[in-house]
């Protein structure tokens, strides 16, 4: 790949990124602008926000390089990432929303309202988000070594520099408009090279790719590392340990439920989640094509572990002079996007719940001290930890929060007899023995057999017993039922024009800056509270 092209086209990505979140900060007036823009996005900017800061590294690169190296089974990843919004829409879109919350923890303190539960929700929401950075960083690292030669750190520890920039500069407010534009950007630099693809592919005679065999051992990205070779193992149960952990997992993700909060009610919330599923689809129907005309064009990338380089490599291979050095320009602009937009939307959540949970004191100066502590773990562990796909180490987190925020998200709007116990237990044993398998998946505490699949593709189980340790402990504890649990649940499940002054369950405000603001019957309550209405300095 052309440095001359590419060095400047990731240089207008930072910079397009750094100028758009200095437009959001200088529309950033209040302390609720900062934290949930004022509770008043709109379903199609909502959206297009949202679906920027999903579509991540595992979306844009990942894919590609699993379906070059492991053939058709691993479009269940794009089926599962699309499919995990129709189940948000049906359970959580719109009562999540109607909470009144600012964070997860603060919705799992007020309706179960106990601090003990709000403090394992925020371990969770700092583990899932850490997790989930990681891959992005070293994505990022990857991308710049390819286009520069630049030693892999420094492609992380780029991305680092840009997203405290801009999320610590204007918060929500800010990081809003920057994912939207993204989202806009990595269709584009996926969707323009694609059309010239496939014209030089048919010139070059159509012929068409050729996969490894799935019960067979592939040696690609990760050959010998833990998540390839449990496919090669017991390729069934990994796919139903994928298809679990994309379904129920993207509910729970902390940078796509915090975007919720910022709609205006709960119809527009589940407006936002129809308008993401289409955005998501158009997205995911590209992916897949980079790996397909991998296999013709890139086969040696099958037994390398760069697979997730594919989607950068291509344009060149496939289209001499210029214009292969223009459109692998473009890709690598849309690559720095996803690590940049993702990377943002995981440090806005983690380092909210930091600031709340974690420091001794809060606000907007403590908010961005929490910035820097989000993102400084991991990128440590991205420095520390290498050789596993994007994709794979995507989906570990998607595992893990789909064994712990799904049942306690599910059982907490849903069922009325959630007890604090019993959600402490689910967590636990569901989020709890996930995240020890990922860890130990990553540790290479097991390499080959039954053992080592289990720990690398835990939604399998881990769901299931998050849920029945739930509910099993709930039944056993009917005592511990919250006291205001009737008032928080018609709260949850009315539309805003029906609230009342009787349901205003205390439980349901958010802790630091915002929590002393009344619940009124206006939409936008949080918004007009006194303390929402001082500036932030």
């Amino acid at each position: 790949m052309n440095e001359a092209y590419a060095i400047p086209a990731v240089a207008v990505v930072v910079l397009a990124t750094v100028l758009i979140g200095g437009f959001g900060l200088r529309i950033s007036r209040t302390t609720s602008d900062f934290y949930v823009a004022s509770r008043t996005v709109g379903p199609r900017l909502n959206a297009a926000a949202i679906s920027g800061e999903y579509l991540s590294a595992a979306s844009f690169l990942g894919v590609a390089g699993l379906l070059l190296v492991h053939g058709p089974d691993m479009l269940w990843y794009p089926v599962g990432y699309t499919a995990g919004y129709l189940v948000l829409l049906v359970f959580v879109a719109a009562p999540l929303r109607r909470s009144g919350a600012y964070t997860l923890p603060d919705f799992a303190e007020g309706r179960l309202e106990s601090r003990e539960v709000r403090r394992v929700v925020s371990m969770f929401v700092v583990g899932a988000g850490w997790l989930y950075l990681v891959p992005q960083l070293q994505g990022a690292g990857l991308t710049l070594q390819i286009l520069t030669g630049a030693p892999r750190w420094f492609g992380g520890a780029l991305v680092a520099a840009v997203v405290i920039l801009a999320v610590a500069a204007g918060g929500m407010r800010s990081i809003t408009f920057v994912q939207a534009f993204q989202y806009w950007l990595k269709l584009t630099a996926l969707l323009v090279p694609a059309f010239f693809l496939v014209l030089a592919w048919h010139g070059d005679g159509g012929s068409p790719p050729t996969f490894p065999s799935t019960d067979l051992p592939s040696a690609g990205v990760g050959a010998g590392q833990p998540l390839a070779t449990s496919r090669a193992d017991h390729p069934l149960y990994a796919t139903y340990g994928l298809i679990v952990a994309t379904f129920l997992g993207t509910m729970g993700l902390p940078h796509v439920v915090v975007r919720f909060y910022t709609s205006p009610n709960g119809r527009a919330a589940r407006r936002t989640t129809v308008v993401v599923l289409a955005l998501v689809g158009v997205f995911y129907l590209l992916p897949p094509l980079y790996g397909w005309l991998g296999r013709i064009y890139a086969p040696e990338l099958t037994a390398a572990q760069d697979a997730d380089a594919t989607v950068l490599l291509l344009p060149g291979r496939m289209v001499d002079g210029v214009a292969g050095d223009l459109l692998g320009a473009l890709v690598a602009g849309g690559a720095f996007a996803a690590f940049l937009s993702t990377a943002s939307g995981l440090t806005m959540a983690v380092a909210g719940v930091v600031s709340q949970d974690v420091l001794p004191a809060r606000g907007v100066r403590h908010f961005r001290l929490g910035v820097l502590l989000a993102m400084a773990v991991p990128l440590g562990g991205a420095l520390l930890v290498d050789g596993v796909p994007v994709a794979d180490a995507v989906g570990m987190a998607f595992a893990v929060s789909a064994s712990s925020f799904c049942p306690l998200l599910v059982l907490g709007i849903w069922w009325r007899r959630l007890t604090p116990p019993g959600a402490l237990a689910g967590l636990f044993l569901g989020g709890g023995s996930a995240l020890l398998a990922v860890t130990l998946t990553v540790s290479g505490a097991a390499t080959s057999g039954w053992l080592h699949t289990l720990l690398a593709w835990p939604a399998v189980w881990s769901v299931p017993v998050g849920f029945l340790a739930m509910i099993l402990v709930s039944l056993a504890t009917p005592d511990a039922i919250p006291t205001h649990t009737t008032a928080t649940m018609t709260r949850l499940h009315l539309p805003e024009t029906l609230w009342s002054g009787s349901l205003r369950p205390p439980g349901l405000q958010g802790r630091g800056e915002l929590r002393d603001q009344p619940y009124t019957t206006r939409t936008h309550d949080e918004a007009q509270g006194p303390t929402a209405r001082r500036e932030h300095k």
